[in-house]
């Protein structure tokens, strides 16, 4: 997708974050270094947890997760169809096999009930999407998690700074991943964090991040092997560092993130006055009493086609607005398809839901006049198509 006058999303950046950076260019000392270890020290104190280890991305934290705690060849993990595909990828990585299950039609994650009817021998796992920053029913999973003694994973890539019923995103279960992709919530161009309590998992995945080498001490970013050699190995390792330069973004985004939320959340109630009058529009909605956005994302009313909804995200785009389809059924991707023989039909909410949904622009700082503008135009483009007439 070219440039647009109103792009699907926008970073915040400001001198703040130049400076940061700039600092550690002159510093000298461009990985493994103290900033990494404020901005995880920040992250863990932000969620309530004893211990956060940054890395190259989330996709790379819930790999991670997964070696850690021991998932592999033959073991079950339960997920959800709508979510950016790297949730499930992970699991794909260590040789397990991914279970899904429909979702809720309104929180548009995984639905509970479904969840506890897919457990079986064979299943290890939970690996929970916050879909869109929502924590809703995180608590329900966290129950299911300890009623069957399994794992909770908490895929919180889209929803730092969300909390439900008093708990942190991120702080549900064994552990919790965060994405700093340009998108979200806060970003350090590239990086992910994992959150956790269990000390085990946290050193374990230290070492996972860094070639497998041994963890010096306990809260530190190891140089070494506790004997002192950079090439000594104790594990498979890979390398999933983040850099001094990704870290000092984050040390500066995180001291801004209450800010950034607050400036989401308010571009997020300019959509939901706008739209409101759009009949055949569901727009987001969420139970969660502290609600971090990571994208607006609203849907055609049930009826409509893919093929009507391509439509008027391609209209949007020659308007110079920036949208897209957030998220195509994982079950569906060629990828899966091929490998599990997954089929159209296989979960009909999830597949619903996805071939109706448009991601309008959203990023902290759009204008009132901007976000008239996507409704406007939004509006006259589902009138353009005969949908209102049709319906």
């Amino acid at each position: 997708m070219g440039h647009h006058e109103i792009p699907l999303s926008r970073p915040s950046i400001t001198d703040l974050e130049l400076n940061a950076v700039i600092d550690v260019l002159r510093s000298g000392r461009l990985s493994i270094g103290p900033v990494l270890e404020e901005f995880e020290s920040l992250v863990a104190q932000r969620c309530g947890t004893q211990h956060a280890i940054g890395c190259s991305s989330g996709t790379s934290g819930l790999h991670m997760v997964l070696v850690a705690l021991g998932i592999g060849p033959g073991d079950e993990v339960i997920t959800t169809p709508f979510s950016f595909i790297a949730s499930s990828n992970a699991i794909l990585y260590v040789g397990a096999r991914p279970v899904f299950v429909d979702i809720c039609p309104k929180s548009l994650n995984a639905d509970p009930a479904l969840i506890e009817a897919a457990i079986t021998p064979r299943t290890k796992a939970i690996l929970a999407v916050e879909a869109f920053g929502n924590p809703v029913h995180m608590d329900s999973y966290a129950r299911i998690a300890a009623k069957h003694e399994i794992l909770l994973i908490e895929d919180s890539c889209e929803a730092l700074g969300s909390s439900y019923k008093g708990t942190k995103a991120g702080s549900f279960g064994r552990a919790g991943v965060f994405g700093f992709y340009p998108n979200k919530q806060i970003t350090t161009g590239e990086g992910g964090m994992i959150v956790t309590n269990d000390d085990n998992l946290a050193d374990a995945c230290r070492s996972l991040r860094n070639q497998g080498r041994a963890v010096a001490g306990r809260g530190s970013i190891n140089t070494g092997s506790a004997g002192g050699s950079w090439l000594h190995h104790e594990r498979l390792g890979f390398n999933y560092r983040m850099s001094e330069l990704n870290a000092a973004l984050g040390v500066a985004q995180m001291n801004r993130l209450d800010e950034l939320v607050a400036a989401r959340r308010e571009v997020a109630n300019l959509y939901t006055q706008r739209l409101l009058g759009i009949t055949d529009l569901v727009l987001p909605s969420t139970d969660a009493e502290d609600m971090s956005w990571f994208v607006y994302v609203v849907r055609l009313a049930a009826g409509f086609t893919r093929d009507e909804r391509d439509r008027v995200i391609q209209g949007l785009r020659m308007h110079d607005i920036g949208a897209s389809d957030y998220f195509p059924c994982i079950h569906l991707q060629p990828i899966y398809e091929q490998v599990f023989g997954f089929r159209e039909g296989d979960f009909p909410i999830a597949e619903s839901v996805s071939q109706r949904t448009i991601a309008l622009p959203f990023f902290p700082g759009m204008t009132k006049r901007e976000v008239d503008l996507v409704g406007q135009t939004l509006e006259l483009l589902i009138a353009r198509e005969g949908l209102n007439a049709r319906r």
